[in-house]
């Protein structure tokens, strides 16, 4: 019975690709900044090889690693969780997608307005404590949504859970989803519900996405074809808007995200579990919180046994990620970098470097050619068996 648990770390890169400068993003390297804290240790990742990764300038080198890994190259344009997943699935987008740096069109506004009712503050790129810090108490007042963005292609609608329930607010963003289409057509629209009181307002765990329907094939619609299990764990289900996954559950956290990918690896099932770990980006890269990125990732290398530990004989680990956000430099936005790829599993071969590889899209074509599929997507696979 074939499994592969993929799971992506989010936004844990390992260091500027040739064109980060491009972005934005000259000298950023995610995984260098967390190291840089006494608060970082990942002993397992190391004896699996991450390490030895082509480019990582952080920890001590394995000299026999159990695992085989690979240095990954985005080759679509952007830097977003939208585009990196779907390149990691097997979708190279040629063209980034639309980001509003001085906020959206008024003939957007102008139809949300009129769809929900509800007029709209803000309507520019910020960080989202600090926006319902400073628009929270207004939007209590007079009820009207909090809209941003970020350098992400996402509009963002924030809303105190007494003056908009939940469900409602879903509802309007499922409306902005509809009007936000062809040179509109923004990668997510997420649903950002929060409480407290002025001064002291926090976001809540009840974070929606609403993303744009992957335009082309990708491994899991593949997977689903052949009649294995697709399986996603957290944002994933969001991410590609429901398109090739059978199962999935959400999740409040990276902790919650490793118990429920272990709930997953105890079952039996053929096929593929997709598992995003979100709060490396969004708890600690966005907010530039150096330590709290460390300690998570620690948390996760002090897991990683249980998950090891719950594989099966044809069972393959997968740990990459989908892009980067240094937490250590100005900027709080993704940072162009290359991802690690680390492999594990008695079906692979183990010590091998497998270099730095042309696309994220190898990650598909290498899952797809174990199922004995041939890729109608992106990618060469990696010869890992």
């Amino acid at each position: 019975m074939k499994r592969v648990f993929l799971i992506v770390l989010d936004s844990v890169g390992i260091g500027e690709m040739p064109d980060a400068a491009d972005y934005g993003d000259a000298g950023s390297n995610t995984i260098r900044a967390a190291a840089s804290s006494p608060y970082f240790s990942m002993p397992n990742m190391r004896k699996l090889g991450f390490f030895n990764i082509d480019g990582v300038e952080i920890g001590e080198k394995e000299k026999n690693p159990s695992g085989s890994f690979a240095r990954m190259t985005e080759v679509s344009k952007g830097k977003d969780t939208t585009i990196g997943h779907w390149e990691i699935a097997g979708i190279i987008s040629n063209s980034p997608l639309p980001t509003y740096p001085n906020g959206f069109p008024q003939e957007i506004l102008d139809e949300f307005t009129k769809r929900t009712g509800r007029g709209v503050l803000c309507n520019k790129p910020y960080s989202g404590t600090d926006v319902i810090r400073d628009y929270g108490e207004e939007h209590m007042k007079t009820g009207k949504l909090i809209v941003y963005t970020s350098a992400d292609s996402v509009f963002q609608v924030a809303a105190h859970e007494d003056v908009v329930p939940v469900e409602t607010l879903y509802e309007y963003c499922k409306i902005a989803r509809e009007i936000l289409t062809g040179e509109n057509g923004v990668g997510r629209v997420i649903a950002r519900p929060f409480v407290g009181t002025p001064g002291n307002f926090t976001r809540t765990v009840r974070r929606h996405d609403f993303s744009l329907q992957p335009p082309k094939v990708t491994m899991l619609d593949q997977l689903c074809g052949h009649g294995y299990d697709v399986r996603s764990v957290g944002k994933i289900i969001d991410i590609f808007a429901e398109k090739g996954i059978k199962e999935y559950v959400r999740t409040t956290g990276n902790e919650d995200g490793i118990n429920k990918t272990i709930e997953y690896m105890k079952q039996d099932f053929e096929g593929l579990c997709f598992t995003n770990l979100v709060d490396y980006d969004m708890l600690y890269g966005h907010r530039n919180d150096v330590e709290g990125y460390a300690k998570a990732l620690t948390y996760f290398d002090e897991r990683l046994p249980e998950l090891l530990a719950a594989m099966r004989d044809e069972d393959i680990l997968m740990i990459t990620a989908d892009h980067g956000c240094d937490p250590s430099t100005p900027s709080t936005d993704h940072s162009r970098e290359y991802t690690p790829l680390v492999m594990y599993g008695k079906p692979i071969r183990a010590g091998v470097n497998y270099g730095t590889r042309g696309c994220f899209s190898d990650i598909a074509a290498t899952i797809l050619a174990y199922f004995d599929i041939k890729p109608e997507c992106a990618g060469e696979a990696i010869p890992i068996l």
